[in-house]
């Protein structure tokens, strides 16, 4: 689209979070922020039904970082927010999940503070937890799971770029949540096993929570990896281990087309 008619005086940015990525899971408050929005940066994973609210003029712009195709830099979605806001624009940055669960909101606020712009956050339904909900595994269930820790699967646990503590992970007798942790599948399982982690422990993959072709794959630590390679499992898609995920509860229905 073209450039809407930015209003003049000072703007501001507002983080929006949209959800695991059913159109019903984004705030009623994230509705509002589209469809009062004069600039829209999206992401690939946001619910982006969604756009199709935001009024006539809109700038959407596609920021999205595809696994192993077209990137974004992040600095450069940092300008844009703070280029379209000093032009008086109301500008949404609208994300997947929520911004502040491995959503660099923090860093975008933080570009935007620097910068002098106002910023708001409406948090968004992470998928952390509404993934293995959806699929009909809770985080916490009495008598089995008092905790449960999220953790990112970007490298895994040999990597020198970890900052995750995997054998306190593998010892701590919590439900672990693993998110952007495909590819890495097997060498985490195989990690927190090598940290104590009984072989056994269930486990469960969840692909594309939410949407009407969401997958679930279910085993243990030893064989989830073989399991979801099997099923041809791809991103997005996280991960549960603990005694919870052996509930065997059925998944939700999706909410698409309530």
């Amino acid at each position: 689209m073209s450039d809407p008619a930015i209003p003049s005086g000072p703007g501001q940015v507002i983080l929006v979070g949209g959800g695991p990525g059913d159109p019903d899971l984004l705030t009623v408050g994230g509705l509002r922020a589209l469809r009062e929005a004069d600039v829209v940066l999206y992401d690939h994973l946001a619910p982006l039904a969604c756009l199709d609210e935001v009024r006539p003029g809109t700038l959407l712009v596609d920021v999205g970082k595809l696994p192993r195709g077209r990137q974004t830099a992040q600095e450069d979605i940092n300008a844009l927010l703070v280029k379209h806001a000093r032009l008086g624009a109301t500008v949404v940055r609208f994300k997947g999940g929520d911004p502040f669960v491995f959503g660099r909101g923090g860093e975008e606020w933080q570009a935007c503070a620097e910068a002098g712009v106002p910023v708001r956050v409406i948090p968004g339904v992470s998928a952390a937890i509404a993934g293995p909900e959806l699929a009909g595994i809770p985080l916490t269930h009495r008598g089995l799971s008092q905790s449960f820790t999220v953790v990112s699967g970007h490298v895994g646990p040999d990597h020198p770029a970890s900052l995750v503590d995997w054998t306190a992970l593998a010892t701590g007798g919590g439900t672990i949540v693993i998110l952007m942790g495909v590819a890495n599948l097997a060498e985490i399982c195989a990690g927190l096993i090598a940290r104590g982690l009984d072989p056994a422990t269930p486990a469960a993959i969840v692909a594309r929570a939410s949407l009407p072709d969401s997958r679930v794959v279910t085993g243990t630590a030893e064989s989830l990896p073989a399991l979801a390679a099997a099923a041809g499992v791809e991103p997005p898609a996280l991960t549960v281990i603990g005694a919870v995920a052996g509930l065997g509860l059925p998944p939700s229905t999706s909410l698409e087309g309530d």
